[in-house]
């Protein structure tokens, strides 16, 4: 088959299924875009001012919601009826700006019915919404360098090109920029003859990436470190689907990487450390950089030379003291592994996602 005949008919029947067969969170049949995560205490009244119906057509695998968003100019992949995007905006605040980006008309039908609306509500307008396809960024208005944050919930499986997405994230973020997202990830390559069966591809499942291969492309996409922050497996009850599925595992995880040129491909010890000093919103007592890094206040907390600059050379600085320089080198920290970096899929497992610093 035509290569862009394959991309449109994966295309067509994405937007198919979200934009027809699912009417609600309700109708999918796997957990994988149905977000099981707790909403943390402070993030509680940001979702109860979204209007309800933004919220019944919510498909997402996870909370993405970084710290310190106010006044910056976010981007949100894949944004459906603009569930992220009416809460990110409230972040964002007066002096930020959120933008959402989806290929699927019923639902930015959704989004932008409810525009005026939370605007009233929040006592600013700060959203706009463009259609088009993730993978093809550089064909929609949007300047490189011109998000602080990038976002995506649950999407960029459904891509057909995911390292196209990765370079598109990467050319629009500006330097210390940040793409923080959440997806589901596969132990294995899935199966190609799976890649056909359009509910397990709108359910987000033969969509998904290999752990390892996502991290292959987020590296040559320009991301030299991805950390993990988040991570759950998912557990495909539907008799059909898991039949089809067989022994595949599957994992809903966030990772978070840095568009920081300086980067190194490990986690080399300088000597290095930091202390959070607060004053983060709903991080006082510490601050979680990745699944690795729960930085303790008023603490000396050693770290690795690319989490000094994750944290030196982005929005989080203000935030810390920074102990050390990279004037002399001590070899790479002890137990930075390789191996499958998910809870349950290996004992003790450390991944090339998040240092082990």
């Amino acid at each position: 088959m035509n290569e862009s005949i394959a991309v449109d008919s994966l295309r067509q029947s994405v937007s198919d299924y979200y934009g027809r067969q699912l009417q609600g969170t309700e109708d999918l049949k796997t957990s994988a875009c149905c977000d099981a995560e707790n909403v943390p205490d402070w993030l509680k009244p940001v979702f109860s001012a979204i209007h309800p119906e933004v919220l019944a057509r919510y498909y997402g695998c996870g909370l993405v919601a970084p710290a310190l968003l106010d006044g910056r100019r976010i981007l949100d992949l894949g944004c459906g009826t603009g569930r992220d995007v009416y809460a990110l905006a409230q972040l964002a605040g007066s002096e930020g700006h959120v933008t959402g980006v989806d290929m699927t008309d019923e639902q930015l039908d959704v989004a932008r019915t409810h525009q005026d609306w939370h605007s009233e509500r929040f006592g600013f307008a700060n959203t706009s919404f463009l259609k088009g396809y993730i993978e093809e960024l550089e064909a929609l208005p949007l300047d490189p360098g011109s998000f602080d944050v990038i976002v995506s919930n649950c999407v960029v499986n459904l891509a057909a090109d995911k390292e196209a997405v990765l370079r598109g994230v990467f050319r629009l973020l500006e330097p210390g920029g940040e793409f923080y997202f959440s997806d589901v990830y596969a132990d294995r390559r899935v199966p190609e003859a799976l890649r056909e069966d359009a509910v397990l591809y709108g359910e987000c499942l033969s969509g998904a990436l290999y752990w390892n291969d996502f991290l292959t492309l987020a590296k040559r996409a320009g991301f030299a470190d991805p950390r993990l922050v988040t991570d759950r497996p998912l557990d495909i009850t539907n008799a059909e689907v898991a039949s089809k599925i067989g022994n595949i595992r599957f994992h809903s995880a966030t990772y978070r990487m840095f568009k920081l040129e300086s980067l190194e491909s490990a986690c080399e010890d300088y000597g290095q450390a930091v202390v959070y000093q607060g004053g983060v919103a709903g991080q006082p007592e510490r601050f979680l950089l990745d699944k690795h890094h729960e930085i303790e206040t008023g603490k000396v907390f050693p770290v690795c030379g690319n989490t000094s600059r994750m944290l030196s050379e982005t929005r989080f600085s203000p935030h810390f003291q920074f102990l050390g320089d990279f004037s002399r080198h001590y070899g790479i920290f002890a137990g930075c592994g390789t191996e499958v970096p998910f809870t349950g899929q290996a004992e003790d497992a450390i991944g090339q996602g998040g240092s082990c610093c």
